[in-house]
């Protein structure tokens, strides 16, 4: 969907340069909005994001964030199209309102001496939590998903300037798919997305970016037990899907995949074997 004047692709003419010779083609810019969350009437943070879907944005963003713990606890999201960008209107409730008055009071404060750093880099890590541990999925169904990535990433195949974040069901079919030029972005839709319709939680979730830090804690607060990336893993990202009970996997490729922690809930070839060594 595109709102208004902002699409989500810019059509360009442009000059190519190839082999010493010009030659003039179109070309598709995927576009970056300025989009920014308001809580309660109180500006909160401003991000830049393709600009579809941008309620379920709000709705995942506000959920994986932990802003609220619950959706029933988001009242209202409204948009708001001005020539500088987009405005999110998010309506929590008054008790999760004042605990992030609380949260951004408390970062404020954090200045002028040596320690406050290491308040605002605690305050940055929020307290882990842990995913249910029932789910079982053939690693075989992967290759599934890999098959059908293309087909799912309609604004990557014009600009190639998108990530994507793809639910998947037990046989590896993609139930649903977002992107975003933010990776992180594109699972806050997701994740807002079977949140709003209080639809089935994926299986697993494809990301065709790499697994950081940010998205496994994403992950982690939305119950998200299964994480493959088809890019790399980073250090945090390891120890954090360690701690919170998540099978992640890495550089997803056309029959191959790096497992990492928790290879439990993989059924296929010789994983019974690989997940007694992780």
């Amino acid at each position: 969907m595109e709102y208004h004047s902002h699409a989500v692709v810019t059509e360009k003419k442009v000059t190519l340069l190839e082999h010493g010779q010009a030659s003039e083609l179109t070309d598709y810019l995927a576009n970056e909005v300025r989009v920014a969350l308001v809580y309660n009437g109180i500006s909160h943070t401003v991000m830049l994001a393709s600009p579809e879907n941008l309620e379920e944005f709000a709705v995942g963003f506000t959920l994986s964030e932990r802003i609220v713990s619950h959706i029933n606890e988001i009242k209202g999201v409204e948009l708001e199209f001005t020539p500088e960008g987009i405005l999110i209107q998010v309506e929590i409730t008054q008790r999760c309102f004042m605990e992030l008055k609380q949260q951004r009071r408390n970062m404020a404060g954090r200045t002028g001496c040596g320690l406050c750093g290491v308040a605002q880099l605690e305050e940055a890590v929020k307290p882990v939590m842990r995913v249910d541990s029932d789910i079982r999925f053939d690693i075989q169904h992967l290759q599934n998903a890999l098959e059908h990535i293309k087909s799912n990433q309609h604004h990557f195949k014009l600009t190639g300037a998108t990530h994507a974040a793809m639910g998947l069901n037990l046989e590896g079919q993609v139930t649903a798919a977002y992107e975003d030029i933010g990776r992180h972005i594109a699972l806050d839709k997701l994740i807002g997305a079977f949140s709003l319709r209080q639809a089935e939680r994926p299986v697993a979730v494809l990301l065709t970016s790499r697994a950081s830090f940010e998205m496994v804690q994403k992950a982690a607060s939305a119950n998200i037990q299964i994480l493959f990336a088809m890019s790399a893993v980073t250090s945090l990202a390891l120890e954090l899907a360690e701690k919170s009970n998540i099978t992640l996997i890495g550089f997803c490729r056309n029959g191959r995949a790096t497992l990492y922690t928790h290879g439990y809930r993989l059924l296929g070839q010789n994983t019974a074997r690989l997940a007694k060594a992780i």
